[in-house]
């Protein structure tokens, strides 16, 4: 008999998910745990596991929709077991599995009746496909958009052809909720973008020296390290850019911890993962926390508290560093900084032509709640301590 394996309730105010890509199909024999289903909610991608030990009886959800918790997913076959829905099955952050076909091809159902999404119908009538016509892969003869799209292809005019090969990828998973981010920060907040230049050249030499101890340790250290070691008590000083704004009751929230996002670039879109509580942390610290979390961000492998509750976030362009840029805010953050290309330039120190390490840090702010002149302030403050880091990095402070 059957299973019903339902979104479960992944965490805090999620409230629905989508799913990404079946990791199993029809027909296929699966054990308890092994993960079925990748989803993506607006705080991470899990992995669903099978409540039981069976076959997919059935798939009821597509790749690429969009479902509120408690939505039956896939029913599970339970040999000599009677008839009973499953309760939801705990969700785990893990790495993204294969992905793997959802079912093998069918025709239409005989009994004419369309199976498809409203998602899909309306791709359909915009690539001028007749749904009757297109044969379904989809669970119980549903019709997919890969179904719509190549259907689509097949009967493209020459004219078309000729115009250029195209390829139509579907906005899902975490470059769906990057876009999806992207679009809220910019139409909620008033954002506005400070550039200033900084010397490096004294943190340069500080790290060099520290290097040897840093490698024999095992620790990867960053000028991104030293960013994140100055910032809390910088963020101190200027509270309002560690806070956020809450639009219903139209209050400032105040945030009297530091935990600080690490913008990460993974080969499925950028990520924000968490660096908690970055105040009690010493440089060294600081440091195997980035690395720990960079490496767990690119192998699908951050849990889901390790991408909740930032304050202020901070991205770097790496090596491909740049000039400068406008980095758009984390909402509902109200500040996140830029970290760009350190490189030798020719200064003028005390009348002398010499060459300096020097980089930009891009500043974006929401003006709803920080002014030009705060937002200046705060970056010249953290600004002077990444030119004097031996004035305020002890040899205590590596841990």
């Amino acid at each position: 008999m059957a299973y019903d394996v339902k979104l479960p309730d992944i965490g805090e105010g999620v409230a629905e998910g989508e799913i990404v890509r079946w990791l199993v199909k029809v027909g296929e024999s699966v054990k308890e745990d092994q993960p079925l289903v990748e989803v993506m909610t607006d705080k991470a991608s899990v992995e669903i596991p099978s409540p039981r030990t069976g076959s997919v009886e059935a798939i009821h959800v597509e790749e690429g929709a969009m479902v509120p918790i408690g939505t039956t997913l896939i029913s599970i076959a339970v040999a000599g077991e009677v008839a009973a829905t499953a309760a939801p099955a705990p969700a785990h952050a893990a790495p993204a599995a294969a992905s793997a076909t959802v079912a093998t091809p069918a025709a239409v159902p005989a009994s004419g009746r369309v199976e498809a999404t409203p998602a899909v119908r309306a791709l359909a009538k915009e690539l001028g496909v007749a749904l009757e016509s297109v044969r379904a892969s989809g669970a119980g003869g549903r019709i997919t958009a890969e179904d719509v799209n190549a259907a689509a292809t097949s009967a493209a005019p020459t004219l078309a052809a000729a115009e250029g090969p195209e390829e139509r990828v579907p906005l899902r998973g975490l470059r769906r909720r990057i876009a999806e981010h992207m679009r809220h920060s910019l139409s909620t907040t008033a954002q506005f973008t400070f550039v200033a230049e900084c010397d490096f050249t004294a943190l340069v030499e500080h790290r060099a020296g520290l290097k040897p101890q840093a490698d024999a340790a095992g620790i990867k250290l960053t000028y991104l390290a030293y960013v994140f070691r100055a910032l809390p008590s910088v963020l101190a000083q200027f509270p309002l850019l560690n806070s956020s704004l809450d639009d219903t009751t139209h209050e400032i929230v105040l945030k009297r911890y530091y935990h600080l996002g690490l913008a990460t670039n993974t080969d499925d879109g950028l990520t924000v993962p968490i660096v908690r509580n970055a105040d009690s942390l010493g440089l060294f610290g600081i440091a195997r926390e980035i690395d720990r979390l960079a490496v767990a961000a690119r192998e699908h492998k951050l849990k889901l508290e390790e991408l909740q509750g930032g304050t202020f976030t901070v991205t770097s362009t790496g090596t491909k560093g740049g000039v400068l840029a406008t980095p758009i805010l984390h909402h509902p953050q109200v500040a996140i900084l830029g970290l760009h290309s350190i490189t030798q330039k020719p200064a003028v120190v005390r009348g002398q032509i010499v060459a300096r390490d020097l980089g930009n840090l891009s500043l974006s702010l929401d003006h709803r709640v920080v002014d030009g002149a705060v937002g200046a302030d705060f970056l010249y403050a953290l600004i002077e301590k990444l030119q004097t880091p031996k004035d305020w990095l002890a040899a205590g402070d590596l841990s």
